[in-house]
């Protein structure tokens, strides 16, 4: 069990061997939990923390060729990762840590190689209108302007759906589900799973990975 950040731990999980990150754990706070691993014929690794803990867990899985793990979400309340995965939180999400299934889902990554978990969104530095132009698959999504972009995996096939914001804050969203979604924009923000990108980027893509990774539910 990995606890990322000051979190409360559940109950059901205080017997269970743990070892401690920060909120958004680096590379380097795995090696342990991977080593404890490497010796368990079927390995399951609990994240307890937040949608951005989970991602970068799920990161370094990705990276280090790992995805035979299974993958256990803990939050102490409900997120977009929480609901994108049909997840719940607290001790019942504890609960089905150590007694649900592992099944495998869609694996949804950005062309930097991280992880997306719950929620992305791309808005346009200092609050203006997001320029630009975004399809999902051969779908447009937009062209043009829009006051953000988001995006988020599902546990099922294609693998991952994108929205804008409506002009009239009154309708629904609309969402387009595909395998990939990508963006160009002469500068867009940003954020994965409530960590922002360092840096406006021009070009974003979010896309299925060809391997699935194996959730806890």
């Amino acid at each position: 069990m990995l606890i990322c950040g000051d979190v409360p731990l559940p109950l059901p999980l205080g017997s269970i061997s743990a070892s401690s990150a920060p909120t958004v754990p680096d590379k380097d706070d795995f090696d342990e939990v991977f080593s404890k691993l490497q010796v368990v014929t079927h390995p399951r690794l609990i994240v307890v923390g937040s949608d951005a803990a989970l991602a970068a867990t799920l990161t370094r899985l990705m990276r280090t060729d790992r995805l035979h793990i299974e993958l256990a979400y803990v939050a102490e309340h409900s997120s977009p990762a929480t609901d994108a995965y049909h997840l719940s939180a607290g001790a019942r999400a504890a609960r089905t840590a150590l007694k649900g299934t592992a099944k495998p889902v869609p694996l949804i990554r950005d062309d930097a190689g991280i992880a997306l978990v719950g929620l992305a969104t791309v808005t346009a530095p200092g609050g203006e209108p997001l320029v630009g132009e975004a399809y999902v698959d051969d779908t447009r999504l937009f062209s043009g302007t829009a006051t953000n972009m988001h995006v988020t995996p599902t546990p099922r096939m294609p693998g991952l759906r994108a929205s804008i914001e409506p002009r009239r804050r009154w309708l629904p969203r609309r969402w387009i589900e595909g395998r990939a979604v990508q963006l160009g924009s002469p500068a867009a923000a940003l954020t994965r799973d409530d960590v922002p990108n360092p840096r406006a980027v021009k070009r974003s893509t979010f896309y299925r990975h060809d391997r699935e990774w194996l959730l806890v539910r």
